[in-house]
């Protein structure tokens, strides 16, 4: 079996498909799948300790520690499989990754990207993850990634503003918006992160549209995407683990 595993800033998602392989526009289906905080990592022993896993493909943005910690429990469980880490490189299950140096692109960015590729094949996408970061990546129908943004994220920006003004309130654990011009502070705040996030994503989509002539499919995913799709104004896609069906797709298109 394959366990793929997406560590991101904030938790770590794990999945096992059903299936080593699918059509392009099939969501795999998963097995098993789980998801866990940082300091929850430890419980992972016990989540995996049952699953005959012969292969793990990882994308980590989580730096060192967290890589050594997974390592450690994968090679305790499961001593034989073959453990891989997903790394950006230029060219990588049907995507052109033309970052000006490919190396640098995160790698869990490359991994969402493959993924709305596949689950969206011959579309132009605009690829929203909204997690700690904002990320909005452009992909052409040929997979071309033609570049992207990164904000803070809807709750980091939230934070960052009640944080470092100290007569503003902490609004970021309770964003919501009944309307954009807001008539008090904490309203206020909400509104204009919302705003900036949905902004940048919209206008990602307008200029994808103005670069290619036809419509864009927009693809969200990530923790925070609930909060943002009421006030897209605009059709979109919404994909819970994403990255993970592009490690999926990576898995599946990368020789043994």
């Amino acid at each position: 079996m394959q366990l793929l595993i997406d560590a991101g800033n904030t938790r770590i998602k794990w999945a096992v498909p059903a299936a080593e392989s699918a059509l392009a526009g099939q969501p795999p289906v998963w097995l098993h799948s789980g998801s866990v905080s940082h300091a929850e990592l430890a419980s992972l022993a016990q989540a995996w300790q049952h699953i005959p896993v012969s292969k793990v493909l990882i994308s980590n943005v989580a730096g060192a520690t967290i890589k050594a910690e997974l390592t450690a429990i994968l090679h305790k469980l499961q001593p034989a499989a073959l453990v891989s880490w997903f790394a950006s490189q230029e060219q990588v299950a049907g995507i052109h990754n033309a970052y000006r140096n490919p190396a640098q692109l995160g790698c869990d960015r490359l991994a969402s990207m493959v993924g709305a590729h596949y689950l969206f094949p011959q579309q132009d996408v605009v690829v929203a993850t909204c997690g700690t970061a904002t990320t909005v990546d452009a992909v052409t129908a040929q997979g071309q990634f033609q570049g992207g943004m990164i904000l803070p994220g809807l709750k980091l920006m939230a934070e960052s503003l009640a944080r470092n003004t100290a007569q503003l309130p902490q609004v970021a654990e309770s964003i919501h918006l009944a309307g954009i011009f807001a008539d008090n502070t904490d309203q206020a705040i909400v509104s204009g992160c919302i705003s900036a996030q949905v902004g940048a994503i919209r206008r990602a989509v307008s200029v994808l549209e103005e670069q290619q002539k036809q419509a864009v499919t927009c693809v969200i995913s990530g923790g925070a995407a609930p909060y943002l799709m009421a006030h897209l104004g605009l059709r979109h896609q919404h994909v819970d683990n994403l990255v993970l069906t592009g490690l999926f797709v990576v898995a599946q298109s990368s020789p043994d």
